[in-house]
């Protein structure tokens, strides 16, 4: 090839990839929701006894694709139809055992079954939110300029803990505390915000959290959210209210064999846009919050 021809490929060549670069995401990470694992029974659609074998191709997705760290969206366990405090914990450790072959950093939110026959603190005690302050419930942290937020709504609507049995699914509330925090939490934040949470926030009824309007409020005040990450309904879906996207995963422990896993890999972009990949059952979907153009114009003014 000619000097100058191999120069000129080679400048095309820069060019493609200095692109790509600008163009590629600011960050990917993996979110799967609802594992329910348990040594039980099958019951309908949930076949509890697979949900270790469907993570453990998770994890191996993740650790292939190389994503940034990996999200448990709750409910990761399940328990016996009458209760036993030593199996449940049992069951607990060996999922946890199976998510802790991803090669990176990862991260639980508190589901509904996470705490319906043991406290926040067993719960706790066993799984890793890597870099987070042990035994909280609640918090939030910074990858690659994106501000992430974990609620926990098990709690009941007199303000207490799902806790040993103390615990109603159709109850799911974020309790006074929790939401004064998540105000501050969005007034301090110099970033754009993903807030993660188990039970769903965009509507109403038994599988809505209560005071899912105050929430949303909240989120809508702030300016700065750029999408809401959920579980809990295992046929997942999809909403914008007031100009919020709101995702809900597929949960994974629906239908029985490897086809009927489900996962996704989300990709926030430099334009604030968000695109999520699913894996077999999973929703591939993109979105852009109506506030994205705002918050990229107040990055470039900081």
């Amino acid at each position: 090839m000619p000097r100058r021809l191999m120069m000129f490929v080679l400048v095309v060549l820069a060019l493609a990839v200095g692109l790509t670069a600008q163009t590629g995401p600011l960050l990917r990470f993996g979110v799967v929701t609802d594992i329910h694992y348990a040594d039980i029974d099958t019951s309908g659609a949930r076949t509890y006894r697979e949900s270790d074998g469907k993570l453990a191709e998770c994890v191996r997705v993740m650790n292939e694709s190389g994503v940034d760290f990996l999200v448990e969206l709750g409910d990761f366990k399940d328990q016996d139809k009458t209760p036993q405090e030593a199996r449940t914990l049992a069951f607990l450790q060996k999922i946890e055992g199976v998510l802790a072959a991803f090669k990176g950093p990862r991260f639980h939110v508190i589901g509904n079954h996470d705490t319906d026959s043991i406290s926040k603190a067993q719960f706790l005690s066993v799984v890793e939110n890597t870099g987070i302050t042990p035994n909280a419930t609640r918090y939030t942290f910074v990858r690659r300029g994106i501000r992430f937020v974990a609620l926990d709504a098990s709690y009941k609507s007199d303000g207490s803990d799902y806790d040993r049995g103390n615990f109603d699914w159709g109850d799911s509330n974020i309790d006074a505390p929790q939401l004064a925090w998540l105000s501050r939490t969005l007034a301090a934040s110099r970033e754009p915000v993903i807030v993660m949470v188990h039970q769903q926030l965009d509507g109403t009824g038994a599988y809505y959290v209560k005071n899912a309007a105050e929430v949303r409020a909240a989120l809508e005040a702030s300016g700065k959210v750029i999408g809401v990450l959920q579980g809990h309904r295992h046929e997942g879906g999809y909403s914008g209210i007031n100009g919020i996207p709101y995702f809900t995963f597929r949960g994974l422990i629906e239908g029985a064999g490897p086809n009927n896993n489900a996962f996704g890999i989300v990709e926030v972009h430099p334009d604030l846009s968000v695109w999520i990949t699913g894996y077999q059952r999973g929703e591939s979907r993109g979105f852009r919050a109506g506030t994205a153009d705002e918050l990229l114009h107040q990055k470039q003014a900081q």
